[in-house]
């Protein structure tokens, strides 16, 4: 069997961005049944006909680790919260259809620092 063929056809949808924020419902894995996802991948796979993207987990306690990026009603959140780079996953584009906000400039670049903490990456950002 073709590989191509076997894998699910996604539409980019459309002005789907990094650093945007979506509240996902029934997110696997998870016993909320709810819970807001930052887009971590980079533009061209969002833009991309493959089906998922990569997305960190928004939470409404953190601790300050280097891999935590601190957000709140700036970014379009209820309250303040914490987007936790260590629990990166892929999440289907078809389940992230309730825009709830973005990041900044500012805290893309936290985001891209706590990135590379968690993944363990050189930092080195110009």
């Amino acid at each position: 069997m073709d590989r191509a063929a076997s894998q699910p056809f996604c539409p980019f949808v459309e002005g789907m961005k990094r650093g945007e924020l979506y509240l996902v419902s029934g997110p696997a894995g998870d016993p909320k049944k709810q819970r807001v996802f930052a887009i971590v991948s980079h533009q061209g796979l969002i833009e991309s006909n493959f089906f998922t993207v990569i997305c960190a987990p928004v939470h409404s306690q953190g601790l300050g680790l280097p891999t935590q990026v601190a957000v709140g009603p700036e970014e379009g959140l209820k309250h303040e919260s914490w987007i936790l780079c260590d629990g990166i996953l892929s999440i289907p584009k078809a389940q992230l259809t309730r825009y709830v906000g973005s990041l900044p400039p500012a805290k893309l670049r936290k985001l891209n620092y706590a990135l590379a903490v968690a993944l363990d990456l050189p930092i080195d950002f110009q």
